[in-house]
């Protein structure tokens, strides 16, 4: 999967045309070799002109590898808006709602969505960027939450021998969990995307299980 997908859903799907169509003219791919740090630079300037489109005149810092929406200079609404999360999707077993932190925020995660889709357009493959996109360390407190519904997952596989399905995950969250399973404790375990956007689903399974 290349560092430009990630998807939850339809919401989302139309955050990022909205924030496409007023994020037009703002910093435009460039070519030209770039360190990570230039690279980081840049998205940085894009993120504060596409919230400034928004009408949300954020500040926005890099901070290692992650580009942050400095949380002191919103108001809560702007704040709440963009930590929102999408409506969850039944799940194709039982038809109930996936819970609360199996979700993620879907205007966020839109804008994550078209800095790597935007910023990585005309690249060459070796110069291709992912980029983290945050806001008041939710990426951090999302991933421990990832981390738990692995260990989870992994317990009902071990010990019911069925595959596990993940529901309303990002397709970045979906590296994120291929990325954990890839320790060498895990080596039990497989996992593979089934379905197609916006409902394509992480699923766990045993190894031997595989056709």
């Amino acid at each position: 999967m290349s560092p430009s997908e990630s998807s939850t859903g339809s919401l989302k799907g139309s955050a990022a045309k909205k924030s496409h169509q007023k994020s037009e003219g703002t910093v435009a791919p460039s070519q030209g070799e770039l360190s990570p740090a230039e690279h980081r630079e840049r998205a940085r300037q894009w993120l504060q002109q596409v919230l400034a489109a928004m009408g949300i005149p954020a500040v926005v810092r890099v901070v290692g590898e992650i580009i942050e929406i400095e949380a002191d200079s919103l108001t809560p609404a702007q704040k709440q808006m963009l930590l929102s999360k999408a409506p969850a999707l039944p799940l194709p077993s039982s038809k109930e709602a996936g819970p609360e932190e199996e979700r993620s925020p879907v205007v966020l995660d839109a804008l994550q969505y078209l800095a790597n889709t935007l910023l990585n357009l005309n690249q060459p493959e070796d110069q291709q960027q992912p980029y983290i996109l945050d806001l008041d360390g939710y990426r951090q407190r999302r991933l421990q939450e990832l981390k738990a519904l692995v260990a989870v997952a992994v317990q009902k596989v071990r010990t019911s021998g069925r595959e596990y399905e993940f529901p309303d995950l990002s397709a970045a969250e979906r590296r994120q969990i291929h990325t954990l399973l890839k320790d060498p404790a895990y080596a039990d375990l497989e996992t593979f995307s089934r379905g197609k956007e916006p409902d394509r689903r992480l699923v766990i399974r045993r190894a031997s299980s595989r056709p």
